[in-house]
């Protein structure tokens, strides 16, 4: 292409400036300010060439290396506060031996050659690893070679040092390799495997404290989120909902009260084909001011839609029902199941239920798209987890082949799987082509919180068999929810023993206790699937099975008298498939039993506490089995039995996460995880009524506040094993530590989450 289209038009202390792609030697997409600035004529949205770009070196599809040494990482994860372009830049760049002053990192555009691009389920370093590290040890070998050519020495007699070629007391730095316009050499995808990567011992990035690389542009506000946008010519919309999620159909709009506020152009109805945006209407102006008075002011008519009649409390019994159904659902193979022998020949046995609010996203940046179409091209400026998973159904809704769109990546004000559904870029893609001009789509908080992807509410149903000697004979996990996946994503279903099922919407159900017989039965809830569309939210379907399992496990050893961390570390024995397997799981459950171990010992498990204090513990291995993130937490807790408030004192955590790439980020996530299974453990939490959410703003909808936060005591187990995932796995043992310590602390066990106030002055007053 000859020309370029401006990324945005924005302002700077100087002069009016566009931030333009900037295309490198291999095609390359660079989109940040930092790295590619020029510019732009504000009266054309068409932009300018690009100036020329200096010689480069591209081992890899991963990074470049241009004249001044300058190592470009291309990140195809979307960076919501977490660094990780940093976590990830440092696994290549440490293989490379790369100076890292002279690392950039940039969050490349979609483009079929990066294959899958999803940020969630605590996959990032985990699915990176192995590729950057082989590309990294790749580009070594490869400028070692092209350095010992240029010096006229054998490549044996080389080693890469800090981004230099050193042979003796000679070397070339890759900045000169590039300057001089070396040819390096290509490896094919068996050569890159085969490829021999750094031993810990001689890592020097890895684990070790490294400058962050993007807090610069976070801290001096020229990073650019997706609300940021801009482009030249470009109108506000704001959507006007229907009053469901699905199935709504415009009748008539009348506009005729809008047409009074100043800047107002027109209300469009968005004629959907995926039915992604059911009855959506797009209330467009010249100003986003404009545009949010006029959505007000509009009176649309609509017909049809699901779920008006609908309350959280259907959703819930409809569970019920489901999981009395003894045929519903799909069994997961989870090795023996005659549970219902083993129940028929136990001695005792427990049966409980535990359940689960609605819960919101509320990421502070609500979503928000920027498109326009030009030479038979869509492009979406936006914040975006999961642009694999959106780009097929932009291409159904505009008729377009994928490759003819393009979404350009900013960063997130925050994403927690919300992101991961791309739904909102489908109304600013259609309005912009009925407009045929620029449109940014922003939705308020409001309009955020009514058409957010929740978190389903949920109903287990749990049962536990043991034996004359106390010993677990057999256990059943029943759990009833929506299915994000089956509505979303349903290539990425997983096979059952009499079906497919929602893997992120049980994950965590399948532990890694050994006891005995044991079912887990996964069911979705059609009910919830028809109301709302269920979303991804941090810790997926462990943030609510392990509430379950760890309150079911604390329950069974106070059943059968025993401590409940003995009663744990009993069962974490490691037998038959909880033995764990290389290369993700080595060491399986003895890994878990270790944590819990350090986190009980570093809580103060067994001493004496002050009246209506209690210490409760429980654990978890994070996200999926193929990548377990072994984690435990310890609670100290306060309850006022006149108020039934729950004080939080302190929170002891301890993972093993395998090898930790990055040291800081590590903490960060962990303190972030386990704040936010704090606040839905205590605080957040809303409730469907005719078909929407009761609380749409913070003036009801009640996240962790700053005066709550308890002590945070992180520690991680030292190890070499696979980098496995950090964001996520700390918010599954908070609310289950809170609900153990609570019965600890005054004896009363609460099932339900948020646990409030009322619900525990009510179990106290029974």
């Amino acid at each position: 292409m000859s020309r370029l289209i401006p990324r945005e038009e924005t302002a700077h202390p100087l002069t009016r400036r566009g931030f333009l792609v900037a295309a490198g030697s291999a095609g390359l997409a660079f989109g940040f300010a930092r790295l590619a600035e020029a510019a732009m004529d504000p009266a054309t949205a068409e932009g300018v060439i690009a100036p020329p770009v200096p010689p480069q070196l591209d081992p890899s599809l991963w990074f470049a290396i241009d004249a001044d040494g300058i190592v470009t990482v291309n990140i195809i994860r979307a960076e919501m506060g977490q660094h990780v372009g940093t976590a990830l830049a440092r696994i290549l760049a440490d293989e490379l031996e790369a100076d890292w002053d002279k690392v950039r990192i940039v969050h490349v555009d979609s483009d079929p050659k990066w294959g899958l691009m999803v940020t969630g389920g605590s996959w990032s370093v985990w699915q990176t690893f192995p590729v950057f590290s082989q590309a990294g040890a790749a580009g070594r070998i490869a400028l070692i070679e092209a350095g010992a050519k240029l010096m006229g020495v054998a490549p044996a007699s080389c080693r890469a040092v800090a981004g230099k070629v050193v042979a003796g007391g000679r070397s070339i730095s890759y900045g000169d390799i590039a300057r001089r316009g070396a040819t390096v050499r290509r490896f094919t995808a068996d050569e890159l495997a085969k490829l021999p990567v750094k031993p810990p011992s001689q890592r020097r990035l890895i684990g070790r404290p490294v400058k962050a690389l993007d807090i610069a542009t976070k801290t001096d506000g020229t990073a650019r989120y997706g609300i940021d946008a801009k482009l030249p010519g470009m109108v506000y919309a704001r959507p006007k909902l229907p009053p469901t999620r699905n199935g709504a159909k415009v009748v008539s709009i009348d506009d005729s009260a809008a047409r009074k506020v100043k800047g107002y152009l027109k209300s469009v109805a968005i004629d959907d084909p995926t039915g992604t945006v059911s009855g959506w209407v797009a209330v467009v102006a010249e100003s986003y001011h404009a545009a949010i008075r006029a959505t007000d002011m509009v009176a649309v008519q609509w017909s049809g839609g699901d779920g008006l009649s609908t309350s959280e409390g259907d959703i819930q019994e409809h569970a019920r029902e489901l999981i009395a159904k003894a045929d519903g659902g799909v069994d997961l193979d989870v090795g023996p199941g005659d549970t219902a022998g083993a129940f028929r020949s136990a001695s005792s046995s427990i049966e409980q239920e535990y359940t689960t609010s609605t819960v919101l996203h509320f990421q502070l940046e609500p979503v928000n798209a920027l498109a326009f179409e030009h030479d038979g091209v869509m492009e979406i400026h936006t914040g975006n987890q999961w642009q694999s998973l959106i780009l097929p159904t932009l291409s159904k809704a505009l008729d377009l082949p994928e490759e003819k769109i393009i979404l350009r990546s900013y960063m997130l004000g925050g994403g927690f799987g919300r992101r991961l559904n791309g739904d909102y870029t489908v109304p600013a893609a259609l309005a912009a082509r009925a407009l045929k001009r620029p449109v940014k789509l922003v939705l308020t908080r409001e309009d955020d919180s009514r058409f957010d992807s929740v978190r389903s509410a949920s109903v287990q149903r749990l049962r536990m068999a043991f034996d004359k000697g106390g010993g677990v004979t057999g256990m059943e996990h029943h759990a009833c929810a929506g299915w994000p996946t089956q509505v979303m994503a349903p290539g990425f279903l997983a096979p059952g023993k009499n079906g497919k099922y929602d893997p992120f919407a049980i994950s965590g159900a399948d532990h890694w206790y050994d006891v005995g017989q044991q079912r887990v039965r996964a069911i979705s809830n059609d009910l919830a699937n028809s109301v709302f569309r269920p979303g991804w939210l941090r810790s997926v379907g462990p943030g609510w099975t392990n509430w379950a399992v760890e309150s079911f496990m604390d329950e069974a050893a106070h059943h059968l008298k025993v401590d409940p961390v003995a009663f744990r570390l009993k069962l974490l024995n490691a037998s038959g498939r909880n033995a764990g397997s290389a290369p993700n799981a080595v060491g399986g459950a003895l890994r878990q039993a270790a944590v819990v171990r350090r986190a009980a010992e570093k809580a103060g498990w067994g001493t004496k506490l002050p009246a209506d204090t209690g210490l409760g513990l429980a654990t978890s291995f994070g996200q999926e089995r193929d990548m377990p993130t072994w984690v435990a937490c310890a609670a100290r807790v306060r309850v006022d039995r006149a108020t039934g408030v729950v004080t939080v004192e302190k929170l002891t955590l301890v993972t093993d996460a395998g090898t930790i790439v990055d040291p800081d980020g590590a903490l960060a996530q962990t303190q972030g995880a386990a704040l936010w299974g704090l606040s839905m453990a205590l605080h957040e939490g809303t409730q469907f009524a005719q078909g929407q959410v009761k609380d749409v703003n913070l003036d009801t909808y009640m996240p962790l506040r700053i005066a709550d936060v308890p002590d945070l005591d992180v520690s991680f187990m030292d190890s070499t094993e696979v980098p496995v995932g950090l964001g996520e796995p700390a918010v599954t043992v908070v609310a289950p530590a809170i609900g153990n310590a609570i019965f600890a602390a005054v004896g009363v066990r609460l099932r339900h989450l948020p646990i409030t106030p009322d619900a525990v002055r009510a179990a106290l007053s029974t």
